[in-house]
């Protein structure tokens, strides 16, 4: 085995963002662009010399290919060991327990979360810190600096290390442990949640289907539903992972998992339905006839999370990414415990966490977790769900129903308009931005502005400041439009418009929502004169 330094050039402007560093796969193949991006986070990170590190992701093309390169790097950079789920695989919340509980210096995830995977689509590599969450911006500004300036890579000549078989191997000084990526997390959710009640309620003819989306949950949900808790074979639908996730695009919404949804709205549904997304980490919601909003479904779990023994002591506090609803806000006041509003990204979460502030927490686009990772987290989402449901031996549909007439209900939806010319949705966003000051007390559409801003974050943790992180209008009545610029995609600038409607009137909560929004809608692109700057005329997606 030789130890080999490479010449190379620098990754001009390939800047990592909190989740990473998402391109075209074609991209990440380009010779020496996946080596000169490891040996950054090598480098930014403090260097692997002696470090034990996870590595894992969710199986997507070239996935096992990477991990070989990561292996070998890490080798040549003298770690003492990495930790590697079998065959590759480790979902995102998993690899974030492995991390923790083994104690591991970080970890390099690969993934592009929930978007497609292929030859033809998209890649990703991601840095996580030793609390298993995603690295601060402190530590991705270094690797962002490394990558302008890096010259060299190290890597080992050697042959491929077994991914496929348990156990211990050696790449030059390096252990290669390969772990069942299942069994220590299906066990944490076995200490967090009654297994005992909700394999009672399977037991007594309760049915549901999982959507696995061919992609990395399918084993976990597998094992977890079918394998512990008795759901009958059958339960988690496409849940063998692919590299392609089946030819489809693995983000659970209405939209892309509509198998699941034909399902759930057809005359004999099954109780419950859930879907993850590519690496595992998000989730979605829907009873019989009944979708749940990520948003609700966050403040569902605030207000019941006490039902699941890893929760009945009760929650320090909750915290939702700004463009999330208020309905969670609502729960936190009636609890009378904190509630904290942060820029979206799972790391403003991390400080919270990590501080005992919070205990739960959720995104707008799908993702909720707690603080037994540092991640978000599906599965778990989806079985503190089932644990609900086992103890109020209510339905999804009954158990939404009881929430709004607590707490109200907040309607809202997100509708995203997808690869946007990236100078046009600057220009947009540029021109509204200049808007803001002005608006209070205007009437758009229909629609008086109450106030405009644009929202900036001060970490009541460690004190760090983040500007710019969306553009939000409140109007007269319990309305409000959000507009984020996304950074997940890996061509053009997906527009993300979110809109709000508070309403406590309970016979007003069996409306169509799209009814509901739609004032907001009008005045929101109104504002945004988003069709004569863009060209686009509707959202790509509605969720």
């Amino acid at each position: 085995m030789t130890h080999t330094t490479v010449t190379t050039q620098p990754i001009a402007g390939q800047k990592p963002g909190t989740s990473g560093l998402r391109k075209r796969t074609k991209v990440f193949m380009e010779p020496h662009f996946l080596e000169n991006y490891v040996q950054a986070i090598f480098d930014g990170t403090g260097r692997v010399a002696g470090k034990t590190l996870v590595v894992g992701g969710d199986g997507r093309y070239f996935n096992d290919r990477a991990i070989q390169v990561i292996l070998r790097m890490a080798a040549a950079g003298g770690a003492a060991r990495c930790i590697v789920g079998q065959g590759g695989i480790l979902s995102t919340p998993a690899a974030s327990h492995l991390i923790r509980k083994r104690g591991a210096s970080g970890g390099l995830i690969l993934s592009a979360s929930h978007n497609p995977g292929g030859p033809d689509a998209d890649f990703g590599l991601k840095y996580n810190g030793a609390n298993g969450g995603p690295a601060s911006e402190k530590i991705t500004a270094e690797i962002f600096a490394r990558t302008q300036d890096i010259a060299e890579y190290h890597i080992l000549e050697a042959t491929d290390a077994d991914l496929g078989t348990l156990g211990e191997s050696h790449l030059g000084d390096l252990v290669v442990e390969i772990v069942d990526p299942v069994t220590d997390y299906a066990a944490l959710m076995e200490d967090l949640f009654d297994f005992d009640a909700i394999a009672a309620l399977f037991a007594g003819g309760f049915a549901m289907k999982f959507d696995a989306m061919h992609a990395v949950t399918g084993p976990y949900a597998t094992a977890i539903l079918e394998g512990r808790l008795g759901a009958v074979k059958g339960t988690v639908m496409n849940g063998v992972p692919s590299e392609d996730f089946g030819g489809g695009h693995p983000d659970p919404n209405p939209i892309w998992a509509k198998d699941l949804m034909d399902v759930m709205y057809a005359d004999d549904a099954p109780d419950f339905g859930a879907a993850s997304d590519g690496d595992g980490d998000r989730n979605m919601i829907v009873g019989r006839g009944a979708y749940v909003t990520p948003s609700d479904s966050l403040a569902l779990l605030a207000s019941k999370a006490h039902l699941a023994p890893g929760y009945a002591k009760g929650l320090a506090g909750v915290a939702r990414s700004m463009p999330t609803s208020g309905a969670v806000d609502r729960v936190a006041a009636a609890k009378g415990i904190g509630c904290y509003e942060t820029p979206t990204g799972w790391k403003f979460f991390g400080t919270l966490l990590d501080a005992g502030k919070v205990t739960l927490c959720g995104e707008e686009s799908a993702g909720t977790g707690s603080d037994h990772v540092r991640e978000k987290d599906g599965l778990w989402a989806v079985l503190l769900w089932l644990n609900i449901l086992a103890e109020t031996k209510m339905s999804v549909a009954d158990l939404m129903d009881e929430m709004w007439r607590d707490y109200g209900r907040c309607y809202y939806t997100r509708h995203d308009y997808e690869d946007v010319e990236a100078e046009k949705a600057n220009a947009m966003f540029d021109a509204l931005r200049n808007k803001l000051p002005g608006l209070a007390g205007s009437d758009v559409a229909g629609q008086t502005v109450e106030w405009a801003d644009e929202f900036a974050y001060d970490d009541p943790v460690d004190g760090s400041h983040a500007a710019a992180q969306g553009l939000r209008i409140g109007f007269v009545g319990g309305g409000r439009a959000v507009f984020r610029l996304s950074g997940t995609g890996t061509v053009g600038a997906t527009i993300r418009l979110y809109l709000e409607q508070l309403e406590t009137d309970a016979s007003r909560f069996g409306l169509d929502p799209a009814e509901v929004l739609k004032p907001i809608n009008e005045a929101a692109l109104a504002l945004s004169d988003l069709a004569a700057m863009t060209g686009r005329s509707a959202p790509d997606v509605i969720t």
